[in-house]
């Protein structure tokens, strides 16, 4: 099971930090994502980590955000900095022993959390 939280309303070019804690499954040997959608528009990645470390960004988030873990708490987190009105949507993370080929694929995580809500306004 995987618990996201984090999310609120910010303004542009503020920063919020994104948790996902897992149980019953350890990011040590799970790959972990954050997906966005965003009202009208598909699902889309944002960020992902392999279960090694190798990360991947998206291009619209490259040098704003960052995804860490933390393997005592057993928590992957999404920092989020230089916040545009773009960014707004539910950020959701996954995880899944998937490959660095694959991560920024959806398709391919078997677990989601239940959604938190970014807002950036201007």
């Amino acid at each position: 099971q995987l618990q996201a939280s984090g999310g609120g309303s910010v303004q542009v070019g503020g920063s919020l930090k994104l948790s996902c804690a897992a149980t019953g499954l350890s990011f040590r040997q799970y790959g972990a994502g954050w997906f966005c959608h965003a009202p009208g528009k598909e699902r889309e990645f944002a960020a992902a980590r392999t279960w090694s470390g190798s990360t991947m960004y998206a291009d619209s988030v490259k040098g704003r955000f960052t995804i860490s873990r933390d393997n005592a708490k057993n928590t992957v987190y999404l920092q989020m900095t230089g916040l545009k009105p773009e960014d707004t949507a539910v950020y959701y993370c996954a995880a899944s022993r998937v490959v660095y080929s694959s991560i920024h694929d959806g398709t391919h995580y078997n677990f989601w959390g239940q959604g938190t809500l970014v807002t950036v306004s201007s």
